[in-house]
């Protein structure tokens, strides 16, 4: 069994990443000859993914007129628009659950280039999410959560890591939260107070793109086949 749907989170405005952001969403922005969210598209078709949604706010109108309707890469793209105030990533979960559907889903981050593999991903998590946890880089050297065999949780228990900012979540998650701008934190939270944020280590290449020159060195440092 194969995850089928995902979603990539675009919508936010990239301050960091400002002037060119400015024109530009930070999703298009080219590393490696391609945008960076092609990237993204092209992984998940190769990993059986066949339904894409991408949440929009900056300069939205960019998104389908550079992407289309996803033929190219043998996927059918949605685009779930938040208006001008991005909802965060849990208010743009919630509002993209009528496109997701039902089953679970991939979520990755727009900003990040990795070489994880995401048909390695669980189809069915064993709890309420399944997420990819990366060491800790230079800019976040605390860490998010512990990772206890494939139990996350915030009572120390294990190795302190990093969210890489891929996942698999269950509608569920968000599905009793009102239809408003939050945060996931307070999600995963409670889902590791009752045992049901589950995740893996993943050791190989990863790169969150925060700021130009991020962008920069990403594009001289790629793993092979990004380019």
């Amino acid at each position: 069994m194969k995850l089928r749907s995902a979603m990539i989170f675009a919508a936010g405005r990239g301050e960091r990443m400002r002037p060119l952001t400015d024109t530009t969403p930070k999703p298009l922005l080219r590393v490696g000859g391609k945008c960076l969210i092609e990237h993204h598209l092209e992984k998940l078709a190769a990993a059986g993914v066949r339904k894409v949604v991408i949440n929009t706010s900056h300069l939205a109108e960019q998104f389908p007129a550079t992407l289309g309707d996803g033929s190219r890469w043998n996927l059918a793209i949605h685009y779930s628009h938040e208006g001008a105030v991005p909802l965060e990533t849990g208010g743009g979960i919630k509002h993209a659950l009528p496109l997701l559907g039902a089953a679970p889903f991939i979520g990755v981050s727009a900003d990040i280039l990795s070489d994880y593999d995401y048909a390695r991903l669980p189809a069915e998590p064993a709890g309420l999410a399944h997420l990819v946890m990366v060491a800790n880089p230079d800019f976040h050297p605390r860490g998010d959560f512990w990772l206890d065999r494939d139990e996350l949780n915030e009572a120390g228990h294990g190795e302190r890591l990093t969210f890489g900012n891929i996942g698999v979540y269950r509608a569920e998650l968000v599905a009793g939260e009102p239809a408003t701008r939050f945060k996931l934190l307070p999600m995963f939270q409670r889902a590791m107070r009752a045992q049901r944020l589950h995740g893996e280590r993943h050791d190989g290449y990863w790169r969150n793109l925060g700021t130009p020159r991020q962008l920069a060195e990403a594009g001289s440092s790629l793993p092979p086949g990004s380019r």
